[in-house]
């Protein structure tokens, strides 16, 4: 059983990597949950992105390994493309 201070410094990690993802870029939930030490928790990091409303993390970079953008919880899926759009993350 993961104890709760293990799991807050897994969202912490979480958080980080995600706040460090450059403008312009994109990372799937796979290679935050890799990047985090934690490779088989793509799902987790799901979780914790779809309960951040920190503005300084930027979760709507985060999209899933086949290539679709997956839900964002500040105005769906049409407001993530438009936010990545902007961005020049995608076409």
């Amino acid at each position: 059983m993961i104890e709760f201070l293990d799991m807050q410094s897994f969202k912490e990690k979480v958080l980080n990597i995600v706040k460090n993802i450059p403008k312009g870029q994109t990372r799937t939930y796979k290679q935050v949950a890799a990047l985090s030490k934690s490779p088989k928790a793509f799902r987790a990091v799901g979780s914790i992105m779809s309960k951040n409303f920190d503005p300084s993390i930027p979760c709507h970079r985060v999209i899933k390994s086949d290539g679709t953008l997956g839900n964002y919880n500040r105005g769906g899926t049409a407001k993530k493309m438009a936010i990545l759009r902007k961005e020049e993350a995608i076409r």
